[in-house]
C-alpha cells in the first residue's frame, strides 16, 4: 500500500483525529497532548487542546497518510516550549545535555499497520519539516532493542536503533533502557523554503497543489480529475493563489 507524509495542521486535523480516535485516544486519552504543558491539568479536555494547539500552530508532527487519505501514524516533535515534558526528568536533570532546539518526543503507528516502516517514514518526515523551519540540534529520548524483548506500549518514543539510523548519536543513559540521542538537523535551501511556505497559504486559503497546479479542496483531498471548482484557470479547472 502506498503512503505519503503531511505535516499536521488545520488541513490535515480531520484525519489525525480520526486516527487517534480509531485507536481509543491513544493510551486511553492522551490525544498526544502528554509532553505539552497542560498534560497533568485537571478538568481539560484533550481533544480540544490538541485541536487548538494545531489550529494556532503550538503543535508539531508529521503525519503519515494511506492511499485513501486515513492517517495511520505519526511523529510528534517541536520546541522545549512546546515539548516541555522529558522522559525520566529527575534522571535528565541530574546532568542535562545542551539545550536543544527541537525534541523528537513520541511516534505512535495504528495497530493493524505496524511492520510496514510508517514509522521510519514518520521519522523522516518530521526531520525534513524541522530542517524546512530552519534545522537546528534535535533531541530525543527512545528505548534501547538490542539483547532484549520490548512491550510496543513502552516503545512510543520509538527506538535507539532506528535513530541511529538516521545519523543520532547517543549522549549518555537516562533510564533502565533509555538514552538521550541527538543530532544536528541542517537548514533547506531558500527555495524549498518559499514553497512549502506557498503551501502552507494556500491550506490556509482552501486551496492544494497538485503537481503544477492549484485545486480547490472538496471534503476529501483533491485531484486534478476530481477538482470541485468551476472557475478558469491555465488548467482549465483551478485558480492559481
Amino acid at each position: 500500500m502506498p503512503y505519503e507524509t503531511r505535516s499536521l495542521d488545520a488541513c490535515t486535523w480531520e484525519a489525525f483525529a480520526e486516527l487517534v480516535e480509531r485507536n481509543n485516544g491513544i493510551y486511553g486519552g492522551c490525544w498526544c497532548i502528554g509532553y505539552h504543558p497542560e498534560c497533568g491539568q485537571r478538568g481539560i479536555d484533550h481533544r480540544a487542546v490538541k485541536e487548538d494547539r494545531v489550529h494556532t500552530g503550538r503543535a508539531h508532527a508529521a503525519l503519515v497518510l494511506d492511499e485513501d487519505g486515513a492517517a495511520q501514524g505519526w511523529c510528534q516533535y517541536g520546541s522545549p516550549e512546546e515539548l516541555v515534558g522529558i522522559k525520566h526528568m529527575r534522571a535528565y536533570d541530574k546532568d542535562p545535555p545542551p539545550r536543544p532546539d527541537w525534541r523528537i518526543t513520541c511516534i505512535y503507528v495504528d495497530r493493524r499497520h505496524r511492520g510496514r516502516g510508517i514509522a521510519r517514514m514518520a521519522l523522516e518526515a518530521a526531520l525534513d519539516l524541522i530542517a524546512d523551519a530552519g534545522g537546528g540540534l534535535v533531541e530525543a529520548i527512545p528505548e534501547v532493542t538490542a539483547g532484549r524483548e520490548a512491550q510496543g506500549r513502552f516503545l512510543f518514543s520509538a527506538t535507539v536503533e532506528l535513530f541511529e539510523q538516521y545519523g543520532f548519536t547517543r549522549g549518555r543513559q537516562d533510564g533502565k533502557h533509555a538514552w538521550i540521542v541527538s543530532r544536528v538537523v541542517d537548514p533547506v535551501g531558500l527555495i524549498r523554503s518559499a514553497s512549502i511556505r506557498r503551501e502552507r497559504r494556500a491550506c490556509r486559503d482552501g486551496l492544494e497543489f497538485t503537481g503544477d497546479v492549484w485545486h480547490w479542496r472538496g471534503r476529501r483531498r483533491t485531484t486534478a480529475s476530481r477538482c470541485r471548482t468551476k472557475r478558469a484557470s491555465t488548467c482549465a479547472r483551478c485558480p492559481r493563489p
